[in-house]
């Protein structure tokens, strides 16, 4: 009974030890391949080739166990391929110790040359005394081949990989990295206590395995020596995975930085063209409002000036007509035609002065100016328009009741000139906070994604600029057939009295 629950515990000590082990190596497998860029991850790689490695050796040794209490019979080269699994498992071990330490500065590292020497001592001795004990006594090959791997393999690189961790905590250590810094000091702690556990080897007559062997060990503390090695595992085991969980936490954290200075680069980028596109609009706005500020003093101009000495011209040709005698009637006919000639000019002035700035306009507001615009203008172009207001008219701000009135006059005069109909219809709606203004016809329409077709310079780009300059939308919507569609809709605020 008693040698049967000194059984299970075997097994279940191996088994914990080969598991903890495996556990490790794959959890540092998957956060190297997951984190490629951290440094820590790649030096990790190493450690997880050996803890993957080194607990199939452990569950291997299990399999091997059992087989021997079940008196089964193994091949040699069972035991080969263990032992190779075992060395290479070093391997990577002492491997990942020589990659950590170059991190360490070159003058720190020639402090460990007292180390060096000792360790260069300790191989020749445990060398020397193998091939002398070897070339004397019959030995145990695979039980030899044990002993050396653990001691030229196992110890040193045990004792690599602890001062390896050692040295990326202290490296850690200068970043502030704390939840880093104590878990790879945890893990270092354990490589130290695992290198020296694997002194203890089977006894053999090979120094120093006379003396350091897992039955001493038994002898004198009455613990096997697999038992520290598990619980060395587990210490290991517990440092790295956390160490692991601080890598993500900071990988976390660096993704989060990133992503908050990529939403700042947005915003900022967001704000500059923002600034930009208000300064456009401003731009936009002095350039409409100056050019409406010059109709009205070239319309002032031409009515206060040059209609006034057209109107007074055509006075003095009607006084002088009326002073001609009957000998100068032939100049009658002439004089006639200056009248003529005087009244047309007049009244095209008064045209061109309505065209520039109509007094509707500024006296009357936005809905009367249109009103005129329809009740006169597109009459003299043949064109029939239906105006539809919703919503209670009032004043808003003079520029924007002058960009709509010009939208709405350029709009009639392309329905006019190119859209093929005699119908158009206008719609103005006002609400609390914006007005809408619609010109509708069902003429031939166009394709507005045509930059060379016929409309192209119809003004629209024109009307577009005058109602972003206000801050308003400007729409259309046109297809060869289907008449067209101008929709402008301006937030604004009724015009204070």
């Amino acid at each position: 009974m008693l040698a049967q629950e000194s059984q299970l515990l075997f097994l279940i000590v191996f088994f914990v030890y080969g598991l903890a082990f495996f556990v490790m190596g794959i959890a540092l497998f998957l956060e190297a391949s997951r984190s490629p860029s951290l440094a820590e991850a790649q030096l990790l790689l190493p450690l997880a080739l050996f803890g993957i490695l080194h607990g199939l050796h452990e569950w291997f040794e299990l399999f091997l166990e059992q087989a021997s209490w079940m008196e089964t019979q193994i091949a040699e080269d069972v035991f080969i391929i263990r032992l190779v699994f075992l060395a290479i498992s070093f391997l990577s071990l002492g491997f990942y110790g020589f990659l950590a330490s170059r991190l360490q500065k070159r003058e720190t590292l020639f402090r460990l040359r007292l180390p060096l020497i000792t360790l260069g001592f300790y191989f020749a001795i445990i060398i020397f005394s193998a091939i002398t004990a070897y070339k004397s006594l019959p030995l145990d090959t695979p039980s030899l081949a044990n002993n050396l791997i653990r001691y030229l393999l196992a110890v040193p690189a045990a004792v690599l990989a602890s001062i390896g961790l050692r040295i990326q905590a202290k490296e850690a250590q200068k970043d502030k990295r704390f939840p880093l810094v104590s878990n790879l000091n945890w893990a270092s702690f354990g490589f130290g206590l695992y290198g020296f556990s694997q002194l203890f080897v089977s006894p053999l007559a090979v120094f120093p395995a006379t003396h350091l062997n897992n039955q001493n060990f038994f002898l004198l503390t009455g613990i096997p020596p697999e038992v520290i090695r598990s619980i060395t595992a587990l210490i290991i085991t517990f440092g790295l995975v956390r160490a692991i969980q601080a890598i993500e936490v900071e990988r976390q954290e660096q993704f989060q930085i990133a992503q908050e200075a990529r939403v700042d680069a947005l915003e900022r980028v967001k704000e500059e063209m923002d600034a930009r596109e208000d300064m456009r609009r401003e731009l936009l706005r002095h350039i409409v409002q100056a050019q409406e500020d010059e109709r009205a003093r070239i319309s002032r101009e031409l009515h206060d000036e040059t209609a006034q000495v057209l109107s007074a011209f055509s006075l003095e040709l009607a006084a002088l007509n009326n002073i001609l005698d009957e000998e100068q009637s032939d100049l009658v006919p002439n004089l006639a035609r200056l009248q003529d000639l005087s009244r047309d000019m007049s009244q095209g002035i008064f045209r061109l002065v309505h065209d520039l700035r109509p007094a509707q306009l500024d006296d009357l507001g936005l809905v009367p100016a249109i009103q005129n615009l329809i009740g006169q203008e597109c009459c003299k172009m043949d064109l029939k328009v239906s105006l539809n207001i919703e919503g209670k008219s009032q004043r808003i701000d003079p520029l924007i009741e002058t960009v709509l009135f010009r939208v709405a006059q350029a709009s009639l005069t392309n329905i006019a000139r190119h859209a093929e109909t005699e119908k158009a219809e206008v719609k103005i709606r006002f609400n609390k906070n914006q007005v809408a203004l619609n010109i509708i016809d069902e003429g031939i329409g166009f394709d507005p994604a045509e930059p060379f077709s016929p409309p192209a310079g119809w003004g629209l780009a024109g009307m577009r600029e005058r109602v972003e300059s206000v801050g308003g939308k400007f729409n259309l919507e046109s297809s060869p057939g289907n008449g067209t569609s101008v929709a402008v809709l301006i937030p604004c605020n009724k015009k204070e009295e």
